[in-house]
């Protein structure tokens, strides 16, 4: 939904970041800020500051920053209405209404009924498991090696072969309509049969998403070769269907524990067991997809709570199959990708059982970059003591390099690939020019032996000329006194990039508008992409300079010297493909630098 922007701001305003954070993590006052550990990395020093005059957080460790919205976004993963509701209720300030055309109400109200349904059908099954008439069930998951305690985590339930779900939610005083109860998914219903319990002889394993609400069900069959009518035999594993709530392409098993532990990182996992086997061994960011093959809808999910992944599918032939069809959607949604070997044995909850979590975490540490995994795996189908094979072999490998995006990521394969195949790098690099020409529509990509330093130092120099200027805008936003001497030589054009121009636009309006009504928070709240806000929190949050007031003017002229430098050389960068006017206003910078480097700047 769109809130109004001075509704936004108003909410953001009656929200202490102080009071807020400090509602979930401890935080600690040291001079103008409030301290903490970062609850977005592992720390055991305290790098995280929060800001109560500019309200806005910066953690120095791990470079995450914003205002109160941004952190509630980010802390529990919610989306910008969900953040502007949560304060709101908060702050004491009512939002509008949303208006529902008479569809969209009954759509919704159906949404909220199935839920209801679920819920109730959820205490129903795990009730029935812990009855006499449940004991198949129990006996199943506790020969699992199933705590009651991990039963209880995961609702784990059990429907006996009399089950009689479709009764009891009759009998509960909300008279759930056979219309919504046909629409939850977990009921047949048929002219020969009536209505039939989707759920019978099955060990229940409740779903729901990421915020615990149950959405649907998955079913394991106790008996085995079970024979259904007309000789169709009945699946191993059964789930809900695809209903108004539950999409098993956008949701992941597990995902609601596991958004809850903060790692850095999911395992991703292909069934139920392996998921309750690792989070019972304490690894409880494991997730898996929904009796379906791994979908950008799941990366996407994945991707609001984390950038990296470690894959943990079965070691058989369709485990390999799985990852491999895994991998290339994990990194086009921009997630880091490794995986686990498993072997010798075939899942995650055989793993455990045998070798324990010591032995798991050190695969964890020694998990295999995907691009070598897909290279791995690929070797199977060559025989590499043939000169022929291992030709096609390397042609194969040079087709996957040119997926790669980045030149210097290119370069560092090409020579990981030749050290671990005995190959020569110069004939792989021409092998892989080769492909790209080959290669419909794509142009050779260059592909260099050297220069990873050069590249190396031009970023250190960029992070350099950054820093420079954000130390000027926190200097400017804690000092705003020093703005006018500020302005006479540095326009927000003169700072680098767009992100830096607007941020710079905006805290300038603000000062010629009210000097004293500095507001960092707002400037933030302009930027809607999480990376964009980290880095606007970062410009006015830069280490203050220590120094006395009497250092300050000299220091101030120094810094803005620099960055008139950095203007010079992006216009001298211009003059030298003829740009006429940019050789003119070069001409001029260097007149204003020299003509500065002379000047006494006055004390503010």
């Amino acid at each position: 939904m769109y809130y109004p922007d001075d509704l936004v701001e108003e909410i953001r305003l009656r929200s202490d970041i102080v009071d807020v954070i400090g509602s979930y993590i401890h935080l600690s006052r040291s001079g103008a800020n409030h301290i903490g550990l970062c609850p977005f990395h592992n720390e055991k020093t305290g790098s995280f500051s929060v800001n109560g005059q500019k309200q806005i957080f910066k953690c120095f460790g791990c470079g995450v920053g914003g205002n109160v919205i941004t952190f509630l976004m980010k802390y529990d993963n919610m989306t910008f209405p969900e953040a502007i509701k949560v304060l709101a209720d908060r702050a004491g300030v009512a939002l509008p209404e949303m208006e529902y055309t008479a569809e969209e109400k009954k759509q919704n109200q159906l949404k909220q009924q199935i839920l209801q349904v679920n819920k109730e059908a959820a205490k129903y099954y795990y009730s029935v498991l812990k009855s006499p008439n449940g004991k198949k069930g129990e006996d199943y998951l506790k020969g699992r090696g199933l705590s009651d305690d991990t039963i209880r985590n995961f609702g784990l339930g059990f429907a006996p072969h009399n089950a009689n779900l479709y009764n009891y939610l009759k009998s509960l005083p909300e008279k759930y309509g056979d219309d919504v109860l046909k629409a939850s998914g977990i009921f047949n219903f048929s002219e020969s049969y009536g209505v039939r319990d989707k759920f019978w002889d099955r060990v229940i394993f409740p779903i729901m998403d990421a915020n615990n609400k149950v959405i649907a069900f998955g079913g394991r069959l106790m008996s085995e070769g079970a024979i259904e009518a007309g000789d169709k035999k009945i699946p191993k594993y059964l789930n809900s269907p695809e209903t108004e709530v539950f999409d098993k392409s956008r949701n992941l098993y597990g995902l609601n524990i596991a958004r809850r532990t903060r790692a850095a990182y999911l395992i991703l996992c292909e069934g139920y067991m392996d998921v309750i086997a690792l989070h019972q061994a304490g690894f409880d960011m494991a997730v898996a997809s929904l009796g379906t093959a791994f979908t950008s809808g799941h990366a996407t999910l994945i991707r609001r709570f984390t950038k990296k992944v470690y894959l943990s599918y079965d070691s058989d032939d369709a485990g390999v199959k799985a990852a491999l069809r895994a991998l290339p959607i994990l990194k086009a949604a921009g997630i880091s990708a490794k995986v686990i070997d498993m072997r010798p044995y075939k899942d995650p909850d055989e793993f455990i059982k045998n070798l324990g979590r010591e032995e798991y975490e050190r695969r964890i540490e020694n998990a295999e970059g995907s691009f070598f995994y897909e290279i791995r795996m690929l070797e199977k189908e060559f025989d590499l003591d043939d000169p022929e094979s291992k030709t096609r072999f390397c042609t194969e490998i040079a087709n996957r390099i040119l997926r790669l995006e980045e030149e210097i990521e290119r370069n560092n394969y090409i020579e990981a690939i030749c050290t671990k195949y005995n190959l020569s790098v110069e004939s792989l690099s021409k092998l892989v020019a080769k492909q790209a020409m080959k290669t419909e529509n794509m142009e050779p990509r260059p592909i260099i032996k050297s220069g990873i330093h050069d590249k190396k130092d031009a970023d250190k120099l960029d992070t350099a000329k950054r820093n420079t200027q954000k130390t000027l805008l926190t200097w400017i936003c804690d000092e705003p006194e020093i703005f006018d001497t500020v302005k006479s030589y540095i326009k927000p054009a003169d700072f680098s990039g767009e992100l830096y121009i607007k941020a710079a636009e905006l805290l300038f309006e603000q000062i010629e508008e009210d000097a004293r009504k500095i507001n960092v928070a707002k400037i933030i709240g302009c930027f809607t992409d999480e990376d964009e806000q980290t880095e606007v929190a970062s410009l006015f949050s830069s280490t203050k300079l220590d120094m006395s007031d009497d250092e300050k003017p000299e220091a101030l002229k120094r810094l803005i010297i620099k960055i008139l430098e950095q203007v010079a050389q992006r216009i001298n960068e211009a003059a030298a493909d003829g740009d006429i006017e940019a050789m003119s206003r070069g001409f001029v910078i260097k007149q204003t630098i020299e003509k500065l480097k002379k000047t006494d700047l006055k004390k503010w």
